[in-house]
């Protein structure tokens, strides 16, 4: 039992916080370069970028889509956004696998209060703390994913340009003699004025919404997998294989994807809408009408497969990386 509260006792330690954090962000970086250009095509598609509609709705869809990334831009055209996910990935990566050690540790103190629902708890929680701490590097790399060579001559936008229009996006001026009635429209344009941090949290609060499923059912699988396979006797367990965390963590992430993907088609919408409406934010009611509008239920679902082809493989390196770099730092 002393064993079991001593090692508690070092995972809420600062030292370990730090070391957890670090792997948890270099996990990250890893995991997400190696699947960066179908990330920038599952992007363009979620948001329904004119350019790329056409692809969309097929299997051989995102080969096409990258394919023509690939002659307009080169190489570099399908890493496009990439700069501003090593940016926020490293810290939300970081913060949420330390968040996930430190929660779990709080919620689950012994293996006697281990439950699927506080396993999920500790993931949701994780997952919450790192998007609030993170968000506007999302939407920056959000930005900067979305926009193509073929619409925008002017090229590829940097991460500093792409923050720069964010920040000052706003409303077309009018030539009232009289001030407007004040409508949900107006008010929020006025919020913008007054605050223009707020445009970097645009599609904020469907975010936090979808995180809860996603990041809960992701580490309720991983912690779920690995106890069923991978049980502690005489508080020691066998160590899961390089392979055995990718699997583990390859199906974590199919099952998270799917159970969270309407509210990530949502998301995207909401954070490109200051390019079609600077003024103000885009509601709920409004994006989720204009997806069914666009593309019915289906519509919830545009981009799934190659959600699939990027989530899978993408959160199995994360996991496994994280565990393997927390066992080079002397986590494990």
């Amino acid at each position: 039992m002393s064993s079991i509260v001593s090692a508690q006792r070092d995972k809420r330690s600062l030292d370990y916080a730090i070391r957890s954090g670090f792997a948890g962000g270099l996990a990250g970086c890893v995991a997400k370069t190696a699947v960066a250009p179908l990330d920038r095509v599952k992007i363009l598609f979620q948001a329904s970028n004119p350019d790329f509609q056409k692809y969309a709705g097929s299997w051989t869809g995102a080969y096409r889509a990258g394919l023509a990334i690939y002659r307009d831009a080169g190489a570099r055209g399908l890493l496009q956004g990439h700069s501003a996910t090593l940016l926020r990935i490293f810290p939300y990566a970081a913060i949420k696998f330390m968040a996930y050690d430190q929660w779990r540790a709080l919620i689950i103190p012994t293996r006697n209060h281990e439950t699927n629902l506080r396993r999920f708890a500790a993931g949701a929680l994780a997952g919450m703390t790192s998007v609030t701490l993170t968000y506007p590097l999302e939407l920056v790399r959000v930005r900067m994913a979305f926009h193509s060579r073929i619409a925008d001559k002017r090229g590829r936008p940097s991460f500093l340009r792409a923050m720069f229009h964010i920040y000052h996006e706003n409303a077309t001026p009018t030539t009232l003699t009289s001030p407007p009635p004040m409508t949900a429209t107006s008010t929020t344009g006025h919020l913008f004025e007054r605050f223009p941090i707020l445009k970097f949290y645009r599609g904020f609060t469907v975010t936090m919404v979808g995180m809860v499923p996603y990041a809960g059912t992701a580490f309720l699988t991983w912690d779920f997998l690995r106890a069923y396979f991978y049980t502690v006797t005489n508080d020691k367990s066998k160590e899961p294989s390089v392979a055995a965390n990718l699997a583990i963590g390859a199906v974590s992430g199919a099952l998270s994807q799917t159970v969270s993907y309407p509210f990530e088609v949502v998301r995207r919408r909401m954070q490109v809408g200051g390019l079609t409406r600077p003024d103000r934010w885009l509601g709920w009611g409004e994006t989720v009408k204009a997806v069914y509008t666009s593309g019915g239920w289906r519509g919830f679902f545009v981009g799934l497969s190659i959600g699939y082809l990027k989530i899978i493989p993408m959160t199995g390196i994360s996991f496994a990386a994280w565990q393997g770099f927390k066992r080079v730092l002397g986590l494990r």
